[in-house]
């Protein structure tokens, strides 16, 4: 499941570090927090990983 914006793609990079004890879990806010706590880490790589070019700063519905 690729990253649907930058904000997203950057939250899940924040979780993701969290969930492998690179950043406090305590440092994480809004929905990196809800990320670390709902998502696995694998879950969390794939999103992480999608490639940024032409890719909206944040996703309007």
């Amino acid at each position: 499941m690729p990253a649907k914006s930058k904000a997203q793609q950057q939250a899940a990079g924040a979780a993701l570090a969290a969930k492998r004890k690179e950043m406090k879990v305590s440092e994480l806010q809004g929905s990196s927090k809800s990320m670390y706590e709902s998502m696995t880490e694998k879950e969390l790589e794939e999103l992480a990983a999608t490639e940024r070019k032409g890719m909206p700063k944040h996703k309007h519905d």
